[in-house]
């Protein structure tokens, strides 16, 4: 087993602003390091690990960016219109192989190579002709244009993506056009996950009184897939130490961070706080944020089983992070998209960008009081004066379907005060939190 350094975070119970939690966090993090080659048509949604160098030119030629009339643009009369004699016709993919005279013209197909001596395309809307003769007014182009010059886009041996990014549909185009076939990304995160708490009970059990389903694994589950990570699902586990050495065994033996959900309160049952202080450096942190005060991180040790693969850049063996989430629903997945998503995706190798904020008008007043972060969920839609928000209903912690009917998270910063009708609002997309 592992020793683990000395921890970044303060132990025991900590008051922070969702902020001071954040940097906390991202200032603890190392990422993965290891990767594999994956055919780029497999590649949607991993990190990239390596810089993709473009291999040519792109464009690799001069070529037309319309469908018009190539010719030379030192026979652009200023005076009077131009007149053309148009000479052949070419077509992309099939190089002109004659020379063209100074006052000849090619009719030219969008994408088609520029022959030598022709450096400028006038668009066929923009022209007139009768037979093999092209009218060009005054006027209407400029010696040059419409002309897509070698390696505008990008340049031979430039970056063409860059390590760290989280790959879209565009960057797999992109690398498939330089004729890249394979590409390095980092494996996938993997994420153990688990419910606890008596009260829970998994589906296809009866549903005993007093008790719940369990919801929060299910959320939390979707919310790391849609995030790309390997989910070790570790299922419930009951409010009981032996229990929870047991799943954290398994846990940290499999994982490169753990998620969970309840048992970080200060209720006499919550067991979990005593089980991981004596597993790692984990911090319980009171966040001034409404829903999900309490929530607890830091480093685990590994299990004696782990394998080693998730070893840091240094060869010692990494710990495994855990993310200890409220046990309401709707704090669970509020205190994962604040705390856990921005940092399992660093873990992953992925690049940090800004999460987008819009911003849309209140339709509706909200009482707040400064000193606390709030995140209200809402419906964001186009008003007649711009994007407009308005709130789902009850806004409880444990009410999941006002969080399953909203798009958007308002976010209310921790200075701010209430909100009357009509003010601006930061909004979080749920889209944008994938």
């Amino acid at each position: 087993m592992s020793e683990l350094g000395p921890s970044p975070l303060a132990a025991g119970d900590k008051n922070l602003s969702v902020a001071q939690a954040r940097e906390a966090i991202a200032a603890a993090l190392r990422p993965i390091t290891q990767a594999e080659d994956l055919p780029v048509d497999q590649a949607l949604g991993r990190v990239l690990a390596v810089d993709v160098i473009s291999p040519i030119d792109v464009p690799a030629h001069d070529n037309s960016a319309m469908d018009g009339y190539a010719f030379d643009g030192r026979a652009l009369r200023q005076d009077g219109p131009t007149l053309l004699r148009s000479v052949g016709t070419l077509m992309a993919g099939a190089p002109y192989g004659g020379t063209v005279g100074t006052g000849d013209c090619l009719r030219i197909m969008t994408g088609a190579v520029m022959p030598t001596g022709l450096d400028t395309v006038v668009p066929l809307e923009l022209c007139r002709s009768e037979g093999s003769l092209v009218h060009v007014e005054a006027g209407v182009i400029r010696a040059g244009e419409n002309r897509r010059r070698r390696g505008e886009d990008l340049a031979a041996g430039r970056p063409a993506v860059q390590a760290g990014r989280l790959l879209r549909p565009a960057d797999m185009g992109l690398i498939a056009s330089l004729g890249v076939e394979r590409v390095p990304v980092f494996r996938r995160l993997r994420v153990a996950l688990f419910s606890t708490g008596n009260e829970i009970r998994t589906l296809g059990q009866p549903l005993d009184p007093g008790c719940v389903y369990d919801s929060n694994r299910y959320s939390l589950m979707g919310a790391l897939q849609r995030l790309g990570m390997e989910v070790v699902d570790l299922g419930l586990v009951r409010d009981d130490p032996q229990a929870l050495h047991s799943v954290l065994e398994q846990a940290t033996a499999r994982a490169d961070a753990v998620v969970t959900s309840g048992g970080v309160s200060m209720g006499d049952a919550d067991h979990t706080r005593d089980v991981l202080a004596q597993r790692g450096q984990v911090a319980f942190w009171k966040v001034a944020m409404r829903p999900g005060r309490p929530f607890a991180f830091g480093p685990l040790r590994r299990s004696a089983s782990a394998d080693g693969s998730t070893a840091d850049v240094a060869g010692a063996q990494a710990p495994v992070w855990l993310f200890a989430l409220p046990g309401n629903p709707v704090a669970a997945l509020v205190t994962f998209y604040v705390f856990a998503r921005e940092a399992l995706l660093s873990l992953a190798g992925a690049t940090a960008t800004p999460l987008p904020v819009l911003q849309a008008r209140c339709l509706t007043p909200i009482r707040k009081r400064p000193g606390r972060t709030e995140f209200q969920r809402a419906i964001v839609e186009p008003g007649p004066a711009g994007w407009q928000v308005r709130l789902t209903g009850s806004q409880g912690a444990g009410v999941l379907r006002s969080m399953s009917e909203a798009n958007a998270l308002v976010v209310l910063g921790h200075e701010r005060a209430s909100v009357a009708a009509g003010d601006l609002v930061d909004v979080w997309l749920f889209d944008g939190l994938t």
